[in-house]
Protein backbone atom coordinates (compact mmCIF):
# COMPACT_ATOMS: atom_id res chain seq x y z
CA UNK A 1 0.00 0.00 0.00
CA UNK A 2 1.26 3.53 -0.73
CA UNK A 3 2.13 6.07 1.93
CA UNK A 4 0.35 9.21 0.68
CA UNK A 5 2.11 12.60 0.81
CA UNK A 6 0.25 15.92 0.94
CA UNK A 7 1.36 18.00 -2.03
CA UNK A 8 0.86 21.30 -0.17
CA UNK A 9 2.83 20.72 3.05
CA UNK A 10 4.78 17.58 2.13
CA UNK A 11 3.68 15.51 5.15
CA UNK A 12 3.71 11.74 4.61
CA UNK A 13 0.94 9.65 6.18
CA UNK A 14 1.03 5.93 7.06
CA UNK A 15 0.48 3.45 4.23
CA UNK A 16 -3.19 3.02 3.33
CA UNK A 17 -5.34 1.86 0.45
CA UNK A 18 -6.84 5.34 -0.01
CA UNK A 19 -5.52 8.79 0.94
CA UNK A 20 -6.82 10.53 4.07
CA UNK A 21 -9.87 12.74 3.62
CA UNK A 22 -7.79 15.79 4.58
CA UNK A 23 -4.35 16.79 5.80
CA UNK A 24 -4.26 17.53 9.53
CA UNK A 25 -1.31 19.88 9.10
CA UNK A 26 -2.91 21.92 6.31
CA UNK A 27 -6.26 22.23 8.05
CA UNK A 28 -4.57 24.20 10.85
CA UNK A 29 -4.61 28.01 10.51
CA UNK A 30 -0.81 28.13 10.25
CA UNK A 31 -0.95 26.28 6.92
CA UNK A 32 -3.63 26.10 4.22
CA UNK A 33 -5.49 23.74 1.91
CA UNK A 34 -4.73 24.26 -1.78
CA UNK A 35 -7.43 26.35 -3.44
CA UNK A 36 -7.87 23.55 -5.98
CA UNK A 37 -8.55 21.11 -3.16
CA UNK A 38 -6.62 18.57 -1.16
CA UNK A 39 -4.19 16.64 -3.36
CA UNK A 40 -1.85 13.74 -2.71
CA UNK A 41 1.14 12.03 -4.25
CA UNK A 42 3.42 9.13 -3.33
CA UNK A 43 7.16 8.59 -3.23
CA UNK A 44 6.86 6.28 -6.21
CA UNK A 45 5.07 8.95 -8.24
CA UNK A 46 7.67 11.57 -7.37
CA UNK A 47 10.77 9.56 -8.28
CA UNK A 48 10.61 9.96 -12.07
CA UNK A 49 10.32 13.77 -11.76
CA UNK A 50 12.35 14.77 -8.69
CA UNK A 51 15.84 14.42 -7.28
CA UNK A 52 17.74 15.83 -4.32
CA UNK A 53 20.51 18.41 -4.62
CA UNK A 54 23.35 18.87 -2.12
CA UNK A 55 25.25 22.00 -1.10
CA UNK A 56 27.94 22.48 1.52
CA UNK A 57 27.21 25.52 3.68
CA UNK A 58 30.35 25.22 5.76
CA UNK A 59 32.67 22.40 6.83
CA UNK A 60 30.52 19.75 8.49
CA UNK A 61 27.17 21.13 7.30
CA UNK A 62 25.51 20.03 4.06
CA UNK A 63 22.10 21.10 2.77
CA UNK A 64 19.79 18.60 1.06
CA UNK A 65 16.83 19.88 -0.95
CA UNK A 66 14.45 18.58 -3.59
CA UNK A 67 14.30 19.85 -7.15
CA UNK A 68 11.97 20.81 -8.70
CA UNK A 69 10.75 22.44 -5.50
CA UNK A 70 8.11 20.37 -3.74
CA UNK A 71 5.47 21.47 -1.20
CA UNK A 72 6.85 24.11 1.22
CA UNK A 73 10.29 23.89 -0.36
CA UNK A 74 12.51 23.69 2.74
CA UNK A 75 15.88 21.99 2.64
CA UNK A 76 17.22 19.69 5.33
CA UNK A 77 20.68 20.01 6.87
CA UNK A 78 23.09 17.15 7.45
CA UNK A 79 25.28 18.03 10.42
CA UNK A 80 28.38 15.84 10.51
CA UNK A 81 29.84 15.15 13.94
CA UNK A 82 32.35 12.72 15.38
CA UNK A 83 29.52 11.04 17.27
CA UNK A 84 27.45 10.46 14.13
CA UNK A 85 25.55 12.65 11.71
CA UNK A 86 22.41 14.55 12.68
CA UNK A 87 19.75 15.37 10.11
CA UNK A 88 18.10 18.68 10.99
CA UNK A 89 14.56 19.18 9.73
CA UNK A 90 13.28 16.85 7.04
CA UNK A 91 12.15 16.86 3.43
CA UNK A 92 9.55 14.71 1.75
CA UNK A 93 11.61 13.11 -1.01
CA UNK A 94 14.20 10.37 -0.72
CA UNK A 95 15.54 8.01 -3.38
CA UNK A 96 18.35 5.50 -3.88
CA UNK A 97 20.84 8.16 -4.98
CA UNK A 98 20.14 10.22 -1.86
CA UNK A 99 20.59 7.21 0.39
CA UNK A 100 23.86 6.28 -1.31
CA UNK A 101 25.28 9.80 -1.02
CA UNK A 102 24.22 10.26 2.60
CA UNK A 103 25.56 6.82 3.51
CA UNK A 104 28.90 7.74 1.95
CA UNK A 105 28.91 10.86 4.15
CA UNK A 106 28.49 8.72 7.26
CA UNK A 107 24.77 7.99 7.31
CA UNK A 108 22.32 9.44 9.83
CA UNK A 109 22.54 8.66 13.54
CA UNK A 110 19.67 10.94 14.59
CA UNK A 111 16.97 13.18 13.13
CA UNK A 112 15.73 16.33 14.88
CA UNK A 113 12.95 18.57 13.58
CA UNK A 114 12.04 22.15 14.38
CA UNK A 115 8.25 21.98 14.04
CA UNK A 116 5.39 20.02 12.39
CA UNK A 117 5.56 21.73 8.98
CA UNK A 118 8.90 19.99 8.45
CA UNK A 119 8.00 16.51 9.72
CA UNK A 120 7.66 15.61 6.02
CA UNK A 121 8.63 11.95 5.37
CA UNK A 122 10.55 11.64 8.62
CA UNK A 123 9.63 7.98 9.21
CA UNK A 124 10.75 6.92 5.74
CA UNK A 125 14.05 8.75 6.23
CA UNK A 126 14.51 7.08 9.62
CA UNK A 127 13.87 3.62 8.21
CA UNK A 128 16.36 4.25 5.38
CA UNK A 129 19.09 4.76 8.01
CA UNK A 130 18.67 1.91 10.50
CA UNK A 131 15.63 3.41 12.24
CA UNK A 132 17.51 6.51 13.36
CA UNK A 133 15.73 8.12 16.33
CA UNK A 134 13.57 11.14 15.48
CA UNK A 135 13.64 13.82 18.19
CA UNK A 136 10.44 15.88 18.47
CA UNK A 137 9.33 18.09 21.32
CA UNK A 138 6.45 16.56 23.24
CA UNK A 139 4.48 19.84 23.08
CA UNK A 140 3.86 19.10 19.38
CA UNK A 141 2.94 15.43 19.85
CA UNK A 142 -0.63 15.95 18.59
CA UNK A 143 0.71 16.89 15.14
CA UNK A 144 2.45 13.57 14.51
CA UNK A 145 0.31 11.93 11.84
CA UNK A 146 2.71 9.04 11.17
CA UNK A 147 3.50 7.40 14.53
CA UNK A 148 6.52 5.11 14.65
CA UNK A 149 8.75 3.55 17.32
CA UNK A 150 11.63 5.71 16.06
CA UNK A 151 9.84 8.88 17.20
CA UNK A 152 11.40 10.03 20.47
CA UNK A 153 9.60 12.80 22.34
CA UNK A 154 11.66 15.04 24.56
CA UNK A 155 10.42 17.46 27.20
CA UNK A 156 11.77 20.54 28.93
CA UNK A 157 13.80 23.38 27.47
CA UNK A 158 16.98 21.66 26.21
CA UNK A 159 18.08 18.25 24.95
CA UNK A 160 21.65 17.27 24.06
CA UNK A 161 21.69 14.75 21.20
CA UNK A 162 25.45 14.72 20.54
CA UNK A 163 28.50 16.46 22.00
CA UNK A 164 28.11 20.16 21.22
CA UNK A 165 24.71 19.61 19.58
CA UNK A 166 21.78 20.83 21.69
CA UNK A 167 18.10 21.25 20.95
CA UNK A 168 16.55 24.42 22.40
CA UNK A 169 12.82 24.77 22.80
CA UNK A 170 11.86 28.32 21.82
CA UNK A 171 8.13 27.90 21.16
CA UNK A 172 6.64 30.64 19.00
CA UNK A 173 5.54 29.31 15.63
CA UNK A 174 4.48 26.09 17.40
CA UNK A 175 4.37 25.27 21.11
CA UNK A 176 7.31 22.89 20.73
CA UNK A 177 9.18 25.09 18.26
CA UNK A 178 12.85 24.08 18.41
CA UNK A 179 16.20 25.33 17.15
CA UNK A 180 19.47 23.40 17.13
CA UNK A 181 22.62 24.90 18.63
CA UNK A 182 25.88 23.66 17.11
CA UNK A 183 28.77 24.74 19.30
CA UNK A 184 31.46 24.01 16.68
CA UNK A 185 29.65 25.81 13.87
CA UNK A 186 30.93 28.99 12.23
CA UNK A 187 34.54 28.06 12.92
CA UNK A 188 33.90 27.49 16.63
CA UNK A 189 31.88 30.66 17.13
CA UNK A 190 28.64 28.66 17.24
CA UNK A 191 25.70 28.33 14.85
CA UNK A 192 21.93 28.04 15.08
CA UNK A 193 19.95 25.78 12.76
CA UNK A 194 16.65 27.59 13.10
CA UNK A 195 14.05 26.28 10.65
CA UNK A 196 11.11 28.70 10.69
CA UNK A 197 11.30 29.39 14.41
CA UNK A 198 13.72 32.22 13.66
CA UNK A 199 12.96 33.05 10.03
CA UNK A 200 15.79 34.66 8.06
CA UNK A 201 14.62 37.34 5.63
CA UNK A 202 16.15 38.76 2.45
CA UNK A 203 17.72 41.59 4.48
CA UNK A 204 19.67 39.04 6.54
CA UNK A 205 17.65 39.93 9.60
CA UNK A 206 15.09 37.72 11.32
CA UNK A 207 11.34 37.62 11.81
CA UNK A 208 8.81 35.60 13.74
CA UNK A 209 5.31 34.55 12.71
CA UNK A 210 2.50 32.32 13.85
CA UNK A 211 1.66 31.65 10.20
CA UNK A 212 3.96 32.55 7.33
CA UNK A 213 1.62 31.75 4.40
CA UNK A 214 -1.41 33.33 6.09
CA UNK A 215 0.54 36.32 7.49
CA UNK A 216 -0.58 35.87 11.10
CA UNK A 217 1.93 37.64 13.36
CA UNK A 218 3.34 36.19 16.54
CA UNK A 219 2.48 37.84 19.84
CA UNK A 220 5.04 40.00 21.66
CA UNK A 221 5.50 37.70 24.65
CA UNK A 222 6.35 34.73 22.42
CA UNK A 223 8.92 36.75 20.48
CA UNK A 224 10.49 37.99 23.71
CA UNK A 225 10.63 34.40 24.98
CA UNK A 226 12.56 33.33 21.88
CA UNK A 227 15.00 36.17 22.50
CA UNK A 228 15.37 35.18 26.15
CA UNK A 229 16.07 31.53 25.27
CA UNK A 230 18.76 32.46 22.74
CA UNK A 231 20.41 35.09 24.94
CA UNK A 232 22.42 32.54 26.87
CA UNK A 233 23.84 30.75 23.82
CA UNK A 234 26.86 31.73 21.76
CA UNK A 235 26.34 31.79 17.98
CA UNK A 236 27.65 33.73 15.01
CA UNK A 237 25.83 32.02 12.10
CA UNK A 238 22.22 31.07 11.47
CA UNK A 239 21.02 28.55 8.92
CA UNK A 240 17.30 28.92 8.28
CA UNK A 241 14.75 26.80 6.46
CA UNK A 242 15.53 27.56 2.81
CA UNK A 243 18.68 27.36 0.69
CA UNK A 244 19.60 31.04 0.96
CA UNK A 245 18.03 31.90 4.32
CA UNK A 246 21.34 32.08 6.14
CA UNK A 247 23.24 34.70 8.13
CA UNK A 248 26.89 33.63 7.88
CA UNK A 249 28.19 35.99 10.57
CA UNK A 250 26.96 38.54 13.08
CA UNK A 251 23.71 36.64 13.51
CA UNK A 252 23.39 37.11 17.27
CA UNK A 253 23.41 40.86 16.80
CA UNK A 254 21.00 40.51 13.87
CA UNK A 255 18.53 38.56 16.01
CA UNK A 256 18.70 41.12 18.82
CA UNK A 257 18.05 43.94 16.33
CA UNK A 258 15.23 41.95 14.72
CA UNK A 259 13.48 41.30 18.02
CA UNK A 260 13.44 45.02 18.78
CA UNK A 261 12.28 45.87 15.27
CA UNK A 262 9.47 43.32 15.45
CA UNK A 263 8.24 44.42 18.89
CA UNK A 264 8.19 48.06 17.83
CA UNK A 265 6.30 47.26 14.63
CA UNK A 266 3.49 45.39 16.38
CA UNK A 267 3.22 47.89 19.24
CA UNK A 268 2.88 51.28 17.53
CA UNK A 269 2.51 52.47 13.95
CA UNK A 270 5.81 53.28 12.27
CA UNK A 271 6.62 57.00 12.50
CA UNK A 272 6.13 57.63 8.78
CA UNK A 273 2.60 56.21 8.94
CA UNK A 274 1.16 58.43 11.68
CA UNK A 275 -1.90 60.31 10.41
CA UNK A 276 -1.46 64.00 11.11
CA UNK A 277 -4.93 65.21 10.21
CA UNK A 278 -6.32 67.15 7.30
CA UNK A 279 -8.11 65.91 4.21
CA UNK A 280 -6.96 62.72 2.51
CA UNK A 281 -6.19 63.36 -1.16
Amino acid sequence: MPAFICTTCGTQYPASEAPPTGCTICLDERQYVNLLGQAWTTMQSMRPRHFNAFRRHEPGLIGIGTTPVFAIGQRALLLRTGAGNVMWDCISFIDDATMEIVQALGGIAAIAISHPHFYASMVEWSRAFDNAPIYLHTADKRWVVHPDPAVTFWDGDTRSIAPGVTLLRCGGHFAGGTVLHWADGAGGKGALLSGDIVRVGPDRKASFMRSYPDLIPLDASSVQHIADVLEGWKFDAIYGAMWDSNIPSGSKEAVAYSVGRYLRAISIPPVDQHFTGGPVR
